[in-house]
């Protein structure tokens, strides 16, 4: 699909609105700056792109598998804290050790081939494991799209049935560039009906500055030099482990989107050597790790626009956000029922992409095994938020059902009628 100009800059502002909230809770959450956060979140994708060939319409944004660690490791102290910028250079250390640790791994796949990597993940793995990652972020979606300020509201509800009706009439019976635009529209619609229910609040666009960098605090964050202390980086680095293996399901479920097979060409080495260079990169100029976003990859399921090109403007957009405050406190001024509405068509799309995969390979679940492996995968993955490993380190719930069916893929016999016989 040829697209012009203007549309690219209008997908690439939709890909920049599903991402912002996610990207911007982990510095909140964190202590970290949204600022340099937002800045890393575009500079990371660029240099993803740079890696992958620019053949992969991933963006990459905040990464919540760290946020334990880097909690552990700055625990109450915020910006003005004597100690604050001491744990941040500590924090900056430990998430370049994490990159490298993905830099390592990439080099390992591309000697041994990726077909030993496709070997441990068979699409009995790989479906229902892209499954849990859509649904395991359906609560995040529910309670923004149904509550506010922590009680369960009508209103708010009534404002996601608008934005779920816009995504769905556009998405349906709209034609032409408009069919492009059903989060766009959805978002704008869902942010007029806010306004006489006194939902909006410009508190963000009012303390944002016109020129984030200009802050001294932001500056001092980024000019502070990376320390690497051995208890930063074991709370810290060991979680690359973890999300290398989200980063495969993620990679995997673009693919499944795109219809091309990304583990091939450019190949999982380069998607995972572009991730842990953007979360090293993030690491020196003070961000949180960067990560694979399936909030895009709905997007791209939803516009069925796959252009890479796309997620680069997005990219540069959210570099400027994280340059100019008030435009980034503009979006952070977004309602949470609106992006709560965007996200339960997002989530949902990643999470019927996994179903697809089951279907489009013919899987037979009358089989005891692909029952077993399947069923086993979904429950780890959704029952089980995190597995505390040491008391900085957990395992997530994604990844220990990955794991889970990886091994018994690998030690279960695959009967004859694992795979449903082809239609004459």
């Amino acid at each position: 699909m040829n697209l012009s100009a203007k549309k690219k800059l209008i997908l690439g502002i939709q890909h920049v609105l599903a991402m912002f909230g996610a990207t911007v809770l982990v510095p909140a959450l964190t202590g970290l700056s949204t600022s340099i956060t937002l800045f890393c979140a575009g500079l990371g994708t660029l240099l993803f792109h740079l890696v992958t060939k620019r053949k992969v319409p991933v963006f990459l944004g905040s990464s919540f598998a760290f946020m334990g660690g880097i909690i552990a490791v700055i625990g109450d102290s915020r910006l003005g804290d004597p100690d604050f910028i001491d744990k941040l250079s500590a924090v900056k250390g430990a998430l370049i050790v994490a990159g490298l640790i993905y830099v390592l791994f990439s080099i390992l796949i591309k000697l041994v081939g990726y077909e030993k990597v496709n070997k441990l993940l068979p699409p009995i793995v790989t479906g229902p494991v892209i499954i849990v990652i859509g649904l395991r972020l359906s609560s995040t979606a529910i309670n923004s799209a149904f509550y506010y300020n922590g009680a369960f509201s009508l209103k708010a509800v009534f404002v996601t049935v608008v934005v779920l009706a816009v995504v769905i009439a556009i998405s349906v019976f709209a034609r032409g560039i408009y069919n492009l635009m059903p989060i766009l529209f959805a978002i704008i619609a869902g942010y007029l009906v806010c306004i006489p229910m006194g939902f909006l609040d410009f508190t963000p666009v009012q303390q944002a500055h016109f020129f984030s960098f200009m802050d001294k605090d932001i500056i001092a964050q980024i000019l502070a030099l990376p320390t690497f202390k051995a208890d930063a980086i074991l709370a810290i680095a060991p979680i690359a482990l973890v999300t290398l293996i989200e980063h495969v399901g993620d990679i995997t479920t673009n693919s499944a989107v795109v219809g091309k097979n990304f583990m091939i060409e450019p190949g999982i080495h380069r998607t995972i050597l572009g991730d842990g260079l953007a979360t090293a990169l993030a690491g020196f100029l003070g961000g949180p790790a960067n990560t694979t976003y399936g909030e895009n990859t709905g997007v791209l399921a939803v516009t069925k626009v796959y252009d890479p090109s796309v997620i680069r403007v997005a990219a540069v957009f959210a570099m400027l956000l994280g340059i100019l405050g008030k435009f980034g406190g503009l979006i952070s001024s977004i309602p949470g029922p609106v992006s709560g509405g965007i996200s339960i068509v997002l989530y949902g799309m990643i999470a019927s992409v996994g179903v697809r995969i089951l279907i489009n390979n013919r899987l037979n679940f009358g089989n005891s095994r692909n029952l077993m492996i399947a069923s086993i995968i979904v429950v780890l993955g959704i029952g089980c938020d995190s597995i505390p490993v040491t008391s900085t380190v957990t395992i997530s719930g994604l990844a220990l059902a990955a794991v889970v069916g990886m091994i018994l893929a690998a030690v279960l016999p695959e009967g004859h009628d694992s795979v449903l016989p082809r239609e004459e």
